[in-house]
């Protein structure tokens, strides 16, 4: 019996399970993450699990190449840091401080709180809610509202319908349940985590840490953002960080398509260029394989959940 392909030697798929002539799927050798969790169930191509895993551990592994790229990455936590849980902020009776309302266009404490695809496909995305102090609770609420922050993340995001993965907010603001905060150190953080968040590689790691019980859909809960793997931004050197903020500008205006449309979307694929070439500094060859990679990752049931693809769709490399 040959030896099966383990998760960890390589983008180079697993071992194919045939019926007579046809190649019906295939198998691979995986681990059981420390947290419990099967790191390598629900696969159609196990490549794209390969490189996630690979990914990691600071290797740039991706489908046809032979040798991988350092590309350091570090647990969010070590980055910076998580917001609270939604119940922290507007929970009754007191364990909230917080009454969580509609927004206003010039509220005091605002909040990215809730989910609204078709208002949520620019980097930059508007506050939807608004959070009124409550009475006797306003030192509690000091403290909450210092976890604010303009950089959001996604911990709910269905793939088959919502674009972001990070979004920023203009002023500091409180997040919700779908949205909570990340706050940096280094304010020009931010920009080249929305960045990344956004490009094929910072969604493949959602997908890749996240539970993937729902077609469509990786859903991390708030303790499990610590441990996401990123970017290490502060690995970033100062004309990198400032390439970052340039970079996060020319997308202020450009619209993503869903997540599962990645392949096909061609502002997608213009992010992934300037994040892997004009940020990270690797070249022509390493962009068109983070294509590929996207090819591969949209083509995962856990990603389209079914859901078909439009007729105008076409793969952008």
């Amino acid at each position: 019996m040959p030896e099966i392909r383990k998760l960890e030697d390589g983008p180079y798929g697993g071992e194919p399970i045939t019926l007579g002539d046809e190649i019906i799927g295939e198998t691979i050798d995986a681990p059981q993450l420390a947290s419990g969790k099967l790191s390598a169930v629900r696969l159609y191509d196990a490549a794209v699990a390969q490189t996630a895993h690979a990914l990691t551990q600071s290797n740039l592994w991706l489908p046809a190449q032979f040798i991988p790229l350092e590309l350091k990455m570090a647990p969010l936590g070590d980055v910076g840091k998580r917001g609270l849980v939604s119940r922290d902020i507007n929970e009754p009776p007191a364990r909230g401080p917080f009454d969580l309302m509609k927004p206003s266009p010039n509220s005091t404490y605002p909040a990215l709180w809730n989910h609204d695809a078709k208002a949520e496909t620019r980097i930059i995305c508007e506050p939807d809610s608004q959070l009124q102090v409550r009475r006797g609770l306003e030192e509690k609420a000091a403290s909450v509202w210092n976890t604010a922050s303009r950089a959001h993340h996604n911990v709910e995001f269905r793939y088959n319908s919502q674009p972001l993965c990070v979004a920023i907010t203009e002023r500091p603001s409180i997040g919700g349940r779908a949205w909570p905060n990340v706050q940096f150190p280094d304010a020009r953080f931010d920009y080249a985590f929305a960045l990344w968040g956004n490009s094929t590689l910072g969604i493949l790691m959602h997908w890749w840490h996240a539970s993937l019980q729902d077609a469509g859909r990786g859903s991390i809960s708030i303790s499990a953002v610590e441990s996401l793997p990123i970017l290490d931004l502060r690995a970033l050197t100062h004309s990198q960080l400032a390439a970052a903020r340039a970079i996060f500008d020319e997308f202020r205006p450009l619209e993503f398509m869903p997540a599962y449309l990645a392949d096909a979307d061609p502002n997608r694929a213009l992010l992934d260029r300037r994040v892997i070439c004009d940020l990270l500094g690797f070249d022509e060859p390493v962009y068109r394989a983070v294509r590929l990679l996207a090819q591969k990752w949209c083509a995962e049931p856990s990603v389209h959940g079914g859901k078909p693809r439009p007729k105008s769709a076409e793969f952008v490399g």
